[in-house]
């Protein structure tokens, strides 16, 4: 069954896909070269707040710093960012945009929060592994450097981001896709 795309949707995606260069942009440089930001804040918020259909707006959002638009952290773009050591991250963002979506239509919280973490599982993994490659370094080497420091934060982001949602899509019904 095709559904029409509405104006509202479209709107919706562009206005996430904003959210999602906002929370980007908002960044403390780390030395390692990862900064601390609100990205995983932002994609959990998109996944929480427009449903599965968020996915879409954290693609735009790639597809706009692959163009070379400086929407990634530290105003950064292009196609060396996301085969840089911070791009497994970014490739992972859309899985838990995703995996947020789907816990947004459950009604129960822990199932929600449980799909949100798994997606974080997800980002971590994939930006783990992306830094071993370039690097050269273990799992649990490239594990301390690029994950570890960033969990806590990231989980805690993770629950604000479903709170939040949460509230948004209380109050803003014409959010649902």
């Amino acid at each position: 069954m095709k559904k029409n795309i509405q104006v509202k949707d479209l709107t919706l995606t562009g206005m996430f896909a904003a959210i999602a260069v906002i929370t980007s942009l908002i960044s403390i440089p780390l030395p390692n070269g990862v900064a601390l930001t609100l990205q995983t804040f932002g994609m959990a918020f998109i996944g929480y707040v427009l449903g599965p259909g968020g996915i879409w707006s954290t693609l735009i959002w790639i597809l706009l710093g692959l163009v070379g638009l400086p929407v990634f952290a530290g105003f950064r773009g292009g196609f060396e960012v996301l085969f840089g050591f911070t791009g497994g991250f970014i490739i992972g963002f859309p899985f838990m945009t995703l995996l947020c979506g789907l816990g947004q239509k459950n009604s129960r919280p822990l199932s929600s929060l449980t799909l949100g973490m798994c997606g974080l599982a997800v980002v971590h993994l994939l930006g783990i592994l992306q830094y071993m490659y370039l690097t050269g370094l273990s799992f649990p080497a490239a594990a301390l450097v690029m994950s570890v420091p960033y969990l806590l934060k990231d989980i805690a982001s993770v629950a604000a981001a479903y709170a939040v949602g949460y509230a948004v899509r209380r109050r803003l019904p014409v959010a649902a896709y």
